[in-house]
């Protein structure tokens, strides 16, 4: 399963979505869009949004920290 969360340094939402993952011991790809550039545009071009964080989950784009709909993209219970 490839998981990716795109984030900033200080965004409060977006640490809660990676403690949420690891908590459900789901490995995921951290990418800090403050620190580059490129993967904020990726970021803007799969969600079409600027804001953070944005969760990539096998081509599944959750924008926010949605606790349901990361659960049901990674097909937990």
């Amino acid at each position: 399963m490839a998981v990716t969360v795109y984030s900033t340094h200080t965004c409060p939402y977006c640490i809660m979505a990676k403690d949420y993952l690891k908590q459900s011991k789901v490995s995921f790809n951290d990418v800090f869009v403050d620190d580059d550039y490129d993967k904020a545009e990726e970021m803007i071009q799969k969600s079409g949004q600027t804001g953070v964080p944005v969760l990539d989950i096998n081509g599944k784009i959750i924008v926010g920290f949605n606790r349901e709909a990361i659960k049901k993209a990674l097909g937990l219970k």
